[in-house]
């Protein structure tokens, strides 16, 4: 009943309401894993996967059929500019889902002051900003801002970061490839590591949640568009091959309308990391 709170057709008309929805299904799960799971001894310590495989849970109908409506709008006489506009809306709509899921994450974070229901994430964020330190950064449960690897030059950090994203756009088009809507998990992973980001920037205060917000959303939410547009390149191509299509015309134009949205999200990604490097630095 909860996966299936709004459905593509009307969210590509209004895709402001996924932001909502993506609140809905994110807040949902960290309660019902608090309540479930937050005695269990063994459990606990998984309780930032579980979160995030209920999120997956409730979302991956809406993906699913989603990709599915984008694969009936491919036809032999589509043009590429068109067909990319009508992309849009559903690129929108899952951008307005993942932001949901990020301020959803973010709020529960700090008003339950538990850590350990994010320890995943917290591993993670300082396995990215201190490789060298781990355990004593995640013994803290937080920093209070991002620290540079080395001494890194901003060119040098532009290349890491752009070769890591890359990295991760390659296996969200794998993913969505073998498992088309099975890519939301990749994707509300993340937003769930940017949560953690934010709870540890603000130190865990609710009056600095927007700050917290704008410094990891400016360059996180083209960059996750980019990781959207991807995977729906992939989905599109894997729902394609379950319908026997391969080989045939539909197929090819399937195949074409992908590979230019892969190209647009490497575009878009390398943008995001122009801005990761050289301006949210210069604000935050």
């Amino acid at each position: 009943m909860f996966e299936m709170l709004i459905n593509p057709k009307k969210a590509e008309r209004r895709p402001w309401e996924l932001f909502f929805v993506g609140i809905f299904y994110a807040s949902l799960s960290v309660l019902l894993v608090q309540w479930i799971f937050a005695k269990d001894a063994v459990l606990v310590n998984y309780s930032g996967i579980l979160i995030v495989t209920f999120t997956v849970m409730f979302s991956i109908p809406f993906i699913y059929y989603t990709i599915k409506l984008e694969e009936k709008k491919i036809t032999a006489s589509s043009r590429t500019v068109p067909l990319l506009k009508e992309h849009e809306k559903a690129i929108k709509a899952f951008l307005w889902l993942f932001v949901g899921f990020v301020v959803a994450y973010s709020f529960w974070y700090i008003v339950l002051a538990s850590p350990v229901n994010f320890k995943a994430q917290i591993e993670t964020y300082c396995l990215i900003n201190r490789p060298s330190h781990v355990q004593d950064c995640a013994a803290q449960y937080g920093i209070p801002k991002t620290i540079p690897t080395g001494l890194a030059s901003g060119k040098e950090r532009f290349v890491m970061i752009f070769t890591n994203n890359i990295f991760v756009l390659i296996f969200t088009l794998i993913f969505s490839l073998i498992f088309g809507a099975g890519v939301i998990f990749i994707l509300a992973w993340n937003a769930s590591v940017i949560a953690a980001a934010v709870g540890i920037f603000t130190k865990s205060e609710l009056s600095a949640l927007p700050a917290g917000l704008a410094r990891y959303l400016i360059h996180g939410i083209p960059e996750i568009a980019s990781y959207f547009i991807v995977a729906l390149a992939g989905g599109l191509m894997s729902v394609a091959v379950i319908r026997h299509e391969y080989g045939t015309d539909k197929f090819w134009e399937v195949l074409h309308d992908s590979l230019n949205l892969i190209i647009i999200a490497v575009v878009v990604l390398f943008f995001a990391g122009l801005i990761e490097v050289f301006i949210t630095p210069k604000f935050f």
